[in-house]
């Protein structure tokens, strides 16, 4: 069997290539890249993965790969992934997300092969969600609140609409904040772990910069994330959509609290004006109970685990910077 995972050098990219290789060494995993991406997250994994140039904008560049590799499941998880970044690049953030998920279904069809297609979209396609509407099932109303989020309810309902027209065996999953170590350093997790560690190493001044520290969230381990996506080509049922999420909500606040606590550092918390959204999204809390029922599957990372992994990761980091 051979998977193909779009975007591998990225967060959820590189830790999916490390459950295949771990736990399905039957499956040959090839890796899409762009000439430009960084290789840190993967630079472990040379010699086992087949890494693979594409521009998901370019259908030539997307059909070539398909044709060579012909995989029997295809994560796509390439995307502009920043909900903030997609404020000011609205049409970059279409254009890939968008016109890259065509081109990979439009070459399936002209290459007559049959994969399992595995989309990740976003809770964000929620996006305004009533309280009395928690927690959220994949029956809930979508009114998303940014551009990233259109982009991903776009990628969505076009994963529908192939399987309903083409028979594209496309499962939609919506998964919910999902963080760990090696998520970028623009992430809120990961952003406030890293000032964090810039903080102990003497290399900051002991203030915690921050955007709404109000807004509840549902995280799930990407490791977890990972091998759910497995489960889903596997298991799951084609055209459906499934949440991916632990459903236990979170304050912003909440979590830089136990951030700070497990740094053992004395800091300010001071509100960022650059870190605040034209429309923010104050509660997704998620309900998986429809891809459990389907899959088996639940979250088993306990979440302060992921905390802990997430700051000793930056710890790392920041170290050699001490000189």
């Amino acid at each position: 069997m051979r998977a193909l995972i779009t975007g591998i050098t990225g967060f959820a990219g590189s830790h999916l290539a490390e459950y295949l290789l771990e736990h399905q060494p039957e499956v040959e995993v090839f890796g899409t890249r762009r000439w430009r991406s960084p290789m840190d997250n993967v630079a472990h994994l040379e010699g086992q993965v087949t890494f693979l140039e594409m521009d998901m904008a370019d259908y030539n560049s997307v059909h070539n790969v398909l044709a060579k590799v012909r995989p029997d499941f295809i994560f796509h998880l390439a995307a502009q992934s920043f909900v903030p970044t997609s404020w000011s690049a609205p049409v970059s953030t279409f254009e890939t997300n968008i016109s890259g998920q065509i081109n990979i279904f439009e070459a399936v069809r002209r290459l007559e092969i049959d994969p399992v297609i595995q989309i990740a979209c976003s809770s964000e396609e929620y996006g305004l969600v009533h309280p009395d509407e928690t927690p959220i099932t994949e029956d809930n109303p979508l009114r998303p609140l940014s551009p990233y989020a259109v982009s991903k309810v776009s990628q969505d309902y076009l994963g529908y609409q192939y399987f309903q027209s083409y028979g594209i065996k496309a499962i939609r999953t919506r998964g919910f904040n999902h963080t760990g170590p090696r998520r970028g350093d623009v992430f809120v997790t990961s952003n406030f772990a890293k000032q964090l560690a810039r903080i102990k190493a003497g290399l900051a001044e002991p203030v915690i910069r921050v955007g709404n520290l109000d807004a509840v969230r549902d995280f799930t381990d990407v490791r977890d994330t990972v091998r759910a996506y497995w489960l889903a080509v596997n298991k799951a049922k084609p055209g459906e959509v499934y949440n991916i999420c632990s459903g236990t909500g979170i304050t912003i606040r909440e979590l830089l609290d136990r951030l700070i606590a497990m740094a053992e550092v004395e800091v300010t918390i001071e509100p960022d004006p650059e870190r605040m959204r034209p429309s923010d999204v104050e509660i997704l809390l998620g309900d998986c109970s429809k891809f459990h029922r389907d899959t088996g599957w639940e979250p088993k990372i306990p979440f302060d685990q992921t905390l802990r992994d997430i700051v000793d990761y930056w710890f790392d980091r920041v170290q050699p910077e001490r000189g």
